[in-house]
């Protein structure tokens, strides 16, 4: 593999390149983080999408549906085989409001709710394995986090307006 010095400027077919894609990299630590998660989360029969539903219900309580999926940047699509399969399991109770017809809310059974002691041990094993210490998992989040509002604003400028 060839290197370029930090002080040359990179040639356009290095950007072509896989392993200059920041995207590539993410991918790959996101599928990491899932492997790890699917061995961690065994003990308490969870996915990891349905721990993230899980981790919002625990900081939040009972929310609407909608409020959930703003949460984890799922849409209803996507949430509600998973809240479905949370409800089969005894862990959480979906409920329609009475106001408005449209709007269900998700609240945590008390199997839900006691689930959370259990869990507790999950983010601790997850930061050991990063090999990280505490302030560099801190500042990766909080890079990742910009990156993703940046990225949000890019994307939003990239969209065609409606004519």
């Amino acid at each position: 593999m060839t290197t370029t010095p930090a002080s040359a400027p990179a040639q356009d077919d290095d950007f072509l390149r896989l392993d200059q894609q920041i995207c590539f990299s993410l991918n790959a630590a996101a599928r990491a983080f899932g492997g790890l998660y699917r061995v961690v989360l065994k003990d308490l029969g969870l996915t990891y999408p349905q721990y993230l539903v899980m981790l919002v219900l625990w900081e939040h309580g009972g929310l609407p549906v909608k409020k959930v999926g703003e949460h984890l940047r799922l849409d209803s699509g996507t949430l509600s085989p998973l809240l479905k399969r949370l409800e089969t399991a005894g862990l959480v109770r979906r409920e329609r409001s009475a106001r408005d017809e449209r709007s269900v809310t998700v609240e945590l059974t008390d199997e839900g709710a006691a689930l959370r002691e259990r869990a507790l041990r999950v983010p601790r094993r997850i930061a050991a394995a990063t090999g990280f210490e505490l302030a560099e998992i801190e500042d990766l989040r909080s890079r990742l986090d910009r990156l993703t509002g940046t990225l949000d604003a890019a994307a939003l400028e990239e969209t065609p307006a409606c004519e």
